[in-house]
């Protein structure tokens, strides 16, 4: 009886254990190889994106943000990315993981990347972009300069 209860009781913990892991990122071909899963790890999703400043850009600030983000949408929507505190500019990244799906999914319409601009609205650099989020939930915007992850940008995009 003894024996029959410690496997039941081993079964169950197996299970238990089973059905909390975590769901598994897995990166979509034709991502740079510099995104890694690890960088997902540090996504915060308390930390909302807000307006900040009088241009109406929405962001992290004195670190990123962008304009045209304000009403965030499904639909194909042209967005001015705004860096501060950047040295180079080199090239900006835009990775979109989509919460509720686990999906790493490109965002920008022409690619992965995008080349930086100088300064713009107090940014030291800028870039302009189309993006299209393809549906509705909680994204995280992992960005990149020269292959770093830079900030990340959380939105919660219903329409």
């Amino acid at each position: 009886m003894r024996t029959k209860l410690l496997l039941i009781v081993s079964v169950l913990f197996f299970l238990i254990g089973c059905t909390e892991k975590e769901k598994e990122i897995t990166l979509p071909d034709g991502i740079p190889d510099f995104v890694k899963e690890s960088d997902f790890s540090s996504i915060d999703w308390e930390k909302k994106a807000v307006p900040f400043g009088d241009r109406g850009i929405v962001g992290n600030e004195n670190k990123s943000g962008v304009i045209g983000a304000e009403m965030p949408s499904l639909n194909g929507q042209k967005w001015m990315w705004h860096l501060w505190d950047v040295d180079n500019l080199g090239e900006l990244t835009v990775v979109g993981y989509h919460r509720e799906s686990n999906k790493v999914q490109q965002i920008l319409t022409t690619g992965w990347s995008t080349q930086l601009g100088g300064e713009n609205n107090g940014a030291d650099a800028h870039a302009p972009s189309s993006v299209k989020i393809p549906e509705k939930g909680e994204w995280a915007i992992l960005l990149y300069v020269d292959e770093q992850l830079f900030d990340i940008l959380v939105f919660d995009i219903q329409e």
